[in-house]
């Protein structure tokens, strides 16, 4: 079950010639794939395209009936090697996933894609994770398109370019026989806007044609000395190719006043940014018209230089507006300038942060600065005053906003199965602990602090291989399920097999790819209509060779995984032990059962529902429950008791009834103040009538225990 549902939002796909199609990013990009003759598709999810992976899954019986082959690929290295279908054949596919975590995954079939080259075209695109909304490590996806030499294109961040831009990625791609990168940023994917749609159009060669009249060369095998050639191919053809078609169809844009006395020269994926700068520098209006000259980059690699020239002609500085570093375009462009003696005043990062995500505020400061050096006469009365430079001092939050780092959701069936790990590790002493990519890596925050380290998705028990010898106590590595069927069946598991690693593996299964939105997978036990699941993960592991396996399915049974724990870092076995902890993702089964039981209520059908609570006269004011789960719906309270100055745990009312703390509780032999009340919608005549006797017994005594209770009244 996905994050989200597009099911209704799919049918704007239909929309054709003199429509209007409104809607989010992600979608436009698909009907623009349609409009454009895509022949097939796929991908793999990763902010901050997952609901593109959503939207393209909804549609499955729209691509279907034009023809389109859509496929949920295994990997991102998978997607990449999919386009091979457009190698020898004049077939259109694009396929879709994260950067660049995701290009590193498919950097060896992206690598060979290039060399060999494309006939049909190749578009992949890539959901550019940088900045403060990013979950990864901060890198560009710049370096492997000038690596490969692939083309990127960055359009500016609203839906008529995003649309456009795909159309030109396809017809860059076959008039150079490049496969082309096509980037979208997080603010790209779910803008909302507008665009005048197309009729969809269905692929004029099909993958069934294809099958149907199969074709080779072996000019296009990446074998010596056929790769040697290619090489050659790519300088003295593929490059000219497309600075020439990129030169005459206009990809890059210009705006703004033909002559001036400084530019600015920007990423498309940053043009929003730049104009909302220009506006509260009161240099640009509503519209997007402004008094500054702007060279938008839509393409990024190659750059024109001939383009670049003639639009500083006449100019004294130019500012390169580049995200991220190194920076790549600055770089080019100066070295452009330097090799033909030009003396116009490059500006980049000697006024932009180096690294950092350009935000609305950066990106004032930063232009702001460049016009102060460059051309104080364009910045307004205001700011060219005597001090004006000298900002106000921001107040630091720091001190009064709290930190609020990710955690597990309230409810979240992985929380149990870290406190587990963590009275074990009370019981026997720390142990050296690799995590890996998922929720489960919230894990490394307080209150657990388990896990140090994390090297890629389904990479966290090859990434304790070293400590895999032997050694007084056993290393302990996590897996979700999710990373396991991406990569760790064969690069953690296969791994641990073949070495006869000593140390311990958690797979975590909650069924879905809950980290990338909640998509189905090989384990997940969801009926899928066009995807096979319900395949085992303990069944996959025994198949590789792991001899021993051990089954839990309810990982809320804290003490029952803390005794399968002991027993694993324990026994004499010789091999890796894999522990399969299986519950299900509490956010995807809320938003399973919560529509459902509304209904149920609302139809006036009997609904019960778990509710747990504390004790406030048994609670000790311990807080152990909070330190050994963490969860969000438990916090402190304050009784009106003078006897009494610790505050008592509390759950609040975002509680889900999955009973952890009363398990964690119970394992770590805390306190028995937990209770668990069943909530009943809907009651019959029995349950109404026994409730409304037990309230008059419950207040008869409440009544006689106040009327014995000795009161002293302050006067």
């Amino acid at each position: 079950m996905a994050e989200r549902s597009f099911a209704k939002e799919v049918q704007k796909l239909k929309l054709g010639e003199g429509d209007t199609f409104t809607g989010e990013g992600i979608l436009a990009l698909t009907k623009a794939l349609l409009e454009a003759g895509v022949g097939y598709v796929g991908g793999y999810q990763g902010a901050p395209i997952s609901h593109l992976m959503d939207v393209l899954a909804d549609a499955e019986e729209i691509l279907t009936e034009l023809g389109v082959r859509y496929e949920a690929n295994a990997s991102e290295a998978a997607a990449a090697a999919m386009l091979a279908a457009s190698v020898h054949y004049p077939i259109r596919g694009a396929v879709t996933f994260k950067g660049p975590v995701g290009i590193n995954v498919a950097s060896d079939a992206l690598a060979n894609l290039s060399s060999s080259g494309v006939t049909g075209g190749a578009l992949v695109i890539i959901g550019e994770d940088y900045g403060e909304g990013s979950s990864i490590m901060q890198e560009r996806s710049h370096a492997f398109a000038m690596k490969s030499q692939m083309w990127l294109i960055d359009p500016r961040p609203n839906l008529p370019s995003i649309v456009q831009s795909v159309h030109q990625g396809f017809e860059l791609s076959e008039a150079t026989n490049t496969p082309v990168m096509l980037m979208v940023r997080i603010r790209s994917c779910h803008v909302t806007g507008s665009f005048e749609a197309k009729d969809n159009k269905r692929p004029p060669f099909t993958v069934k044609d294809a099958l149907a009249n199969p074709r080779s060369d072996y000019a296009r095998v990446v074998l010596p000395p056929m790769s040697y050639l290619q090489e050659h191919d790519k300088i003295n053809n593929r490059w000219p190719a497309a600075l020439a078609y990129i030169r005459e169809h206009r990809l890059n844009e210009v705006f703004g006043p033909s002559e001036a006395p400084v530019g600015i020269v920007l990423q498309g994926g940053m043009y929003n940014g730049v104009i909302r700068a220009l506006q509260r520098l009161g240099l640009a209006d509503i519209h997007g018209d402004t008094e500054i000259p702007l060279y938008v980059l839509n393409v990024t690699y190659p750059l024109v230089p001939d383009e670049f020239f003639e639009f500083c002609e006449g100019k004294s500085a130019v500012l390169v507006v580049e995200e991220g570093q190194p920076e790549f375009i600055e770089q080019a462009f100066g070295s452009a300038l330097y090799k033909t003696g030009r003396t116009i005043a490059l500006y980049g990062k000697d006024v932009l942060p180096m690294a950092g995500e350009y935000t609305g505020q950066v990106m004032l400061d930063g232009i702001e600065a460049f016009l102060r050096k460059a051309a104080p006469d364009l910045l307004p009365a205001r700011l060219r005053a005597p001090n004006s430079d000298q900002k106000p001092a921001l107040p630091d939050l720091s001190k009064t906003v709290p930190m609020r780092p990710p955690g597990f959701c309230t409810g979240c069936p992985e929380r149990p199965i870290f406190a587990a790990i963590k009275l074990t590790e009370m019981e026997r002493g720390k142990h050296q602990i690799a995590g890996d990519i998922g929720c489960h890596l919230f894990a490394s925050l307080p209150p657990f602090e388990i896990g140090g380290s994390t090297m890629g998705y389904g990479l966290g028990p090859a990434s304790n291989a070293a400590f895999d010898g032997g050694g007084d106590r056993r290393s302990i590595s996590i897996l979700g399920d999710g990373g396991f069927w991406h990569n760790g069946l064969s690069s953690s598991i296969g791994n641990a097999v073949y070495n006869k690693s000593d140390g311990v593996i958690v797979i975590i299964d909650n069924f879905y790819s809950a980290a990338t939105g909640g998509q189905d997978i090989l384990s997940s036990r969801a009926d899928n209509a066009s995807k096979a699941t319900g395949h085992p993960i303990a069944d996959a592991v025994k198949g590789v060779g792991v001899k021993w396996v051990r089954q839990l399915d309810r990982t809320y049974d804290v003490p029952k995984m803390r005794e399968i724990l002991n027993e694993a870092l324990t026994t004499d076995h010789v091999g890796p032990k894999v522990i399969i902890a299986s519950s299900e993702c509490m956010l995807n089964k809320q938003r399973r059962e919560k529509p459902l039981a509304a209904k149920a209520i609302k139809e006036g059908r009997r609904v019960e529902k778990p509710r747990f609570g504390v004790d406030e006269d048994i609670c000790t004011g311990d807080h152990a429950c909070i330190r050994l789960s963490g969860c969000p719906s438990l916090s402190l309270k304050k009784l009106d008791d003078p006897l009494r100055d610790d505050p008592v745990a509390s759950i609040d009312q975002s509680c889900v009834g999955c009973g952890n703390c009363g398990e964690v509780a119970d394992a770590a032999v805390l306190c028995p103040s937990f209770y668990r009340a069943d909530v009943v919608h809907n009651p019959g005549w029995a349950e109404r009538s026994f409730g409304a006797l037990t309230t008059r017994i419950i207040t008869w005594l409440q009544t006689r225990r106040s009327s014995g209770r000795l009161e002293f009244a302050r006067t």
